[in-house]
C-alpha cells in the first residue's frame, strides 16, 4: 500500500477497530493470476495479537488458491469520497479522502467442527443488531446439513499489517469544516466520510 507519512496509521487498536467496523473485505490471491473475492471477514482476539476467519464457496475458483501456508491479501475500506477544493476559502486541488487497512496474511484451513463454530459467531454477530434476529441455532438443521458441505472455512493469521486515513489533516481548519458541511448535505457514504473527518481533526 502507497502511505504518505502523514496519514499512516500503525495503532494496534486503531487496526483492530477498523477491522471490526468494515468486516466486508476483499482477499485477493494468486494463482497463475491475481484473483478476489468479496467476503465478511472477522477478527477473533485483541489489538495486539488477533486472526481473521471467514469462508468462500467451494465453487469459488479462488479456493484452490487457499491452501495451508498460503497468502493472502485482506483489503478493508472505510467510507470514502470525492473532496472538491470549491468548498475551500481559496482556490486548491481538489482531492479524494478515505481509510483502509490492509492485512497480508497465511491461510490455514478449518476443519467442519471450526468452520460451523465461525459461521455461528458470524450470524449472531450480525442478527444481533436486527429487530427480530434468526440466530444460527434457530436455522433449520438439515439446511445446515445441506450447506455446510458446500463451503470452506479458514484462518487467517497477520504477518503485515498497514493503516491509513487520509481524512484532510494538515488542511485549513475552516476549509475542514467546510467539508465536513458539504460531504454531511451528501449521500450516506459522504455523510461517514464527514464523521471521521471530523473525529480524525478533532472537530
Amino acid at each position: 500500500m502507497y502511505q504518505s507519512k502523514k496519514y499512516i496509521k500503525d495503532d494496534p487498536e486503531f487496526i483492530f477497530q477498523f477491522i471490526q467496523h468494515h468486516p466486508f473485505a476483499t482477499m485477493v490471491s494468486k494463482s497463475q493470476h491475481f484473483i478476489a473475492t468479496h467476503i465478511p471477514v472477522l477478527v477473533e482476539g485483541n489489538a495486539e495479537n488477533f486472526r481473521l476467519y471467514a469462508h468462500i464457496a467451494n465453487h469459488n475458483e479462488q479456493l484452490e488458491t487457499l491452501k495451508d501456508d498460503a497468502e493472502v491479501l485482506l483489503i478493508f475500506s472505510g467510507a470514502q469520497g470525492y473532496v472538491s477544493s470549491s468548498w475551500y476559502t481559496e482556490k486548491d486541488i481538489s482531492t479524494w479522502d478515505y481509510s483502509a487497512v490492509h492485512v497480508n496474511a497465511r491461510i490455514k484451513l478449518q476443519t467442519r467442527e471450526e468452520l460451523e463454530s465461525s459461521l455461528k459467531k458470524l450470524v449472531n454477530t450480525f442478527e444481533n443488531r436486527q429487530n427480530s434476529p434468526l440466530f444460527y441455532e434457530e436455522i433449520p438443521k438439515q439446511m445446515l446439513l445441506d450447506h455446510l458441505p458446500l463451503i470452506t472455512g479458514f484462518w487467517a493469521k497477520p504477518f503485515k499489517i498497514q493503516g491509513i486515513a487520509k481524512l484532510h489533516q494538515g488542511y485549513k481548519k475552516e476549509d475542514i469544516a467546510s467539508s465536513i458541511d458539504h460531504l454531511e448535505k451528501g449521500d450516506s457514504q459522504q455523510k461517514s466520510l464527514a464523521k471521521d473527518i471530523k473525529e480524525e481533526n478533532n472537530l
